[in-house]
């Protein structure tokens, strides 16, 4: 049995009260779904901005109405914090995930990835702090690695940013540092690289690479893909990142606190690679993919050329153990894309 197979059993066993923020969002309502199935008490706190109600709906009805019943919804904003100490009562972990992702929206406005990305997290922190919860995990980033060329990535060496997204998650790594310094508040970095999954949202300027080339090859529609090609990243798909977080919440290790860890698997896929899995596993249900062909653009400003990550730093001090390898989460999310995205 895996360390988080031993977690889940003895989370069913003891629940705890967890707070989800940007819980309306994709990787937060998959965090939600999964503390709801093992019997866990959830508070959710997002505004809007980028998640949905439609997926607290979905969430509600793949666990069904008693189990939603062990939620709660708060309509906030990380950057008022009144809503953060509000939503911070009575947890013992927090799962923070609120933010504005995106390299291109961080460049485009970079006063809001600011306010929300760094102003909120010091709220949230401080929040967290005062209600003197347990563990502070959130999410980080592969941004962080900037420009530096070493591949695989290493959490220990990274480079100079290249947006002002990258700048923010690299802020936030280095507050949560500080605050276990000056407060003691116990925090976990996780840097996410590339997820993807059920109810990541293929639509807006800003969308994620997967969802949005999905959408596009079902509708028959343009596909563009930024430089040559073999661009590569390290795709991971949602379930690694809820193993992840579970396993950083709940860690006894003292070593493996107040620490960031890379998250993913260790491989990487080109886009050109990527685009023929997504295409291999649709033909059977749309033959117009059968004459499909993408289109090249520019390279997009701010992105690195191949990312990859080193996860033996999460494997030695969380037992983070990835069950689900990129073809196995296409194939696994793409019934959910065909219903919800044709």
């Amino acid at each position: 049995m895996t360390k988080y197979q031993q977690l889940q059993q003895a989370l069913k066993e003891k629940p705890y009260r967890w707070l989800i923020t940007g819980v309306a969002g994709f990787i937060g309502s998959n965090l939600l779904e999964a503390l709801l199935k093992l019997d866990q008490v959830v508070v959710g706190l997002d505004n809007f901005s980028t998640g949905y109600q439609h997926n607290l709906d979905q969430v509600n009805a793949a666990v069904g109405q008693h189990v939603w019943s062990n939620f709660r919804f708060i309509q906030g904003d990380i950057r008022d914090f009144r809503d953060c100490s509000a939503a911070c009562k009575d947890v013992d972990f927090i799962l923070h995930h609120a933010a504005l992702g995106s390299v291109p929206r961080s460049i485009e406005d970079p006063i809001q990835s600011n306010e929300n990305n760094i102003s909120g997290f010091v709220n949230m922190l401080v929040a967290a702090r005062d209600a003197n919860i347990k563990r502070f995990v959130y999410a980080a980033s592969s941004s962080t690695y900037g420009d530096h060329p070493g591949l695989p990535k290493v959490e220990s060496v990274i480079g100079q940013p290249l947006s002002p997204y990258a700048v923010t998650k690299y802020v936030n790594e280095l507050y949560a540092d500080v605050f276990g310094r000056c407060y003691g508040t116990q925090s976990i970095g996780l840097r996410y690289f590339n997820i993807f999954g059920p109810r990541q949202d293929p639509n807006g300027a800003y969308a994620a690479v997967i969802p949005q080339w999905i959408a596009a090859l079902i509708r028959n529609k343009t596909l563009h893909i930024n430089g040559d090609g073999e661009t590569s990243r390290d795709f991971c798909f949602v379930e690694n990142v809820i193993q992840a977080n579970l396993l950083a919440a709940l860690t006894n290790e003292p070593e493996a606190i107040n620490q960031v860890y890379n998250i993913a698997l260790n491989e990487r896929t080109s886009l050109n690679q990527l685009y023929g899995m997504m295409r291999d596993l649709l033909i059977e249900r749309f033959p117009h993919l059968e004459n499909h062909q993408p289109t090249y653009v520019d390279f997009r400003k701010g992105d690195v050329r191949h990312s990859q990550a080193d996860i033996s730093k999460a494997y030695r001090l969380l037992g983070y153990e990835p069950t689900h390898r990129i073809g196995q989460g296409l194939k696994q999310a793409m019934d959910w894309y065909v219903m919800h995205l044709s």
